[in-house]
Formats: C-alpha cells, structure tokens, sequence
C-alpha cells in the first residue's frame, strides 16, 4: 500500500510540473509517465529487496523497523544515485534535442526520474515506517527488535477429520 501511495505522488508531480510548464497531455506524456512508473517501482524493489536480506539476518537486540529501513536506504543510495544520473541525462537530451515530439517526453522523464528518487529516498520509507507502526498501535502490538509485529493469516479451522 505505501509503494502505491508513493507511485501515485511520483505521478502527480510530473502532472503538477507539465501543468505549471503549461505543456500538452500527448501519448509521448503518457508513455513518459508509465516509464517513471516502471523506474520508480524498479527503485522500491530493489530497496525492499534490501530491506528483507537485513531482515533475514540476525540483528542485535535493539534494532528497531525504522533503522533497518535506514540502513536499507543507505546501503542502496549510491546505486539509486548512479541510475538517476543516467536516466536524467537521458531525460535531459530528449528533452534538449529531441525535437519537439520528443521534449514532452524528455520533460516528464526528467521530472519522474528526479521526483522518483526523492520519493523512493524520503517517502517510500517513512510512510513504511509509520505505516507500520500506526498498524502495530491499532492492534495493540509492540513492534519486537526484528520490527513491527507481523501477524501471520491463518485458515479458519475447518470440520475436523475422521
């Protein structure tokens, strides 16, 4: 849910910037969007992905969820900023030299790119983080040192065998 809710603010920020640069909704718009979609859910994997190898080994006592989430953002920061780099120059040349069928595209990559990385960075986390533990004060839980107390779903016990 939280990597949803971020996707959604990496999109409205590109909708918001072709708004006030007063560019046009075109399809090339569109496929732009739908690729910073595409980068964006890309960033949150490999973070989570991080974050579940940190999880899987043993941590002092004491850790709690929001500093493994840190250290995951931490541990994959270079590697985001490296991609970022990329894909905004990228953005940038369409966006320069594309011409201009190519420059809405160009634009929207190069605001996604940017926004998709503060977004994966500062909001994806901290709203997991928080996420996490409003859902662990509504089930009256204490988060353990491994992080939020994480219920497991199980089948309702059905007619007993014979």
């Amino acid at each position: 849910m939280v990597t949803i809710l971020s996707l959604g603010h990496d999109v409205l920020i590109c909708l918001g910037a072709l708004s006030l640069a007063n560019r046009e909704f075109s399809l090339q718009v569109l496929a732009a969007l739908l690729t910073v979609i595409g980068f964006s859910v890309n960033d949150r994997i490999v973070m989570y992905d991080r974050l579940r190898e940190i999880q899987s080994r043993t941590m002092p006592k004491g850790v709690t969820f929001a500093q493994q989430v840190n250290l995951a953002v931490n541990q994959t920061l270079s590697r985001t900023v490296l991609t970022v780099a990329t894909v905004a120059m990228s953005g940038a040349m369409l966006f320069l030299f594309g011409g201009e069928s190519l420059q809405g595209f160009g634009f929207v990559v190069l605001v996604g790119a940017l926004t998709g990385t503060t977004s994966t960075v500062y909001v994806a986390g901290a709203l997991d983080v928080d996420w996490s533990a409003w859902a662990d004060r509504r089930r009256g839980s204490r988060p353990g040192p491994g992080g939020p107390a994480r219920t497991r779903r199980t089948a309702a016990p059905g007619p007993a065998a014979s």
